[in-house]
């Protein structure tokens, strides 16, 4: 089985600070990838540009045989991507936001209703379906993020922090329907994230990133056996010397600072 994803020596520089420094990796044809590395690393800024939606500034990229600058349209084709940001319409329904993008990928007519309903079931928005984007809350929207990202039958599928905010109930059912696809339609899986159990249990192949550099690469158990330890945790720590945190526990941590300055301020919170 060959590889999917090629990456030789990517570079991204934003003036003089340089965001992704000459990595190389690949990913094999039906493999489930993770990327793994603290905010700030690389890994979003790598995704784009595997995506199409940065231009490296030096480097080679072959995303199902296409190169992602040369012949995007092409490369486009190939995946679907649930990013880390919202990209819904607001404006439209869970509904319109799907026939939109089956429109825009050109899936027929008497599968994208299908498609459709098998989406909305997953992800447990079908009775919401005629409902406002905008009054979905953050989970809802992200749910409905990952059900546009697979409503396609994409060769591959970048997920970039995709269970977010997410209850872990409603993980779980993601997964094992991502996991699902992968054994059963062959799809190839490249996602990060921020949590440690989901790319221990999930990937076939972990890469670790940090300050813009793979600094190690292999499957759960090598990554173990390589630094001497018995979790992904202390294996990544072991690695990069800093932990991962949601935003999810950044947010809370900064609402727990500010209370105590309020409450330190003299005023009642």
């Amino acid at each position: 089985m060959g590889n999917i994803i090629e990456v030789h020596d990517l570079t991204k520089k934003f003036g003089e600070f340089v965001a992704v420094k000459g990595v190389s990796f690949s990913v094999e044809d039906g493999g489930i990838f993770a990327f793994l590395g603290p905010n700030g690393a690389g890994k979003s800024t790598t995704i784009k540009m595997l995506t199409t939606l940065l231009r490296p500034t030096s480097g080679t990229i072959r995303i199902n045989g296409y190169d992602p600058v040369t012949d995007s349209d092409l490369a486009r084709k190939s995946f679907g991507i649930v990013f880390q940001d919202p990209s819904l319409d607001d404006d439209l329904t869970a509904l319109e936001n799907l026939e939109l993008h089956g429109v825009l990928y050109r899936v027929p007519k008497d599968t994208l209703t299908k498609r459709i309903d098998e989406m909305l079931t997953l992800v447990e928005l079908s009775d919401r379906r005629n409902d406002f984007v905008r009054d979905f809350s953050g989970g809802m929207k992200r749910r409905l993020e990952i059900a546009r990202g697979l409503l396609h039958h994409p060769k591959i599928i970048f997920l970039d922090e995709p269970t977010l905010g997410l209850d872990p109930q409603t993980r779980n059912h993601l997964w094992s329907y991502v996991q699902k696809l992968n054994a059963n339609e062959g799809i190839t899986v490249f996602f990060t994230t921020h949590y440690m159990e989901e790319a221990d249990r999930v990937a076939k192949t972990i890469a670790v990133i940090d300050h813009g550099l793979i600094v190690a690469q292999g499957s759960s158990d090598g990554l173990k056996k390589q630094t001497g330890t018995t979790s992904l945790e202390d294996a990544f720590l072991a690695l990069t010397g800093s932990a991962i945190r949601d935003e999810a526990s950044s947010s809370l941590e900064r609402l727990r600072t500010h209370g105590r300055m309020w409450r330190g301020s003299g005023r009642r919170s």
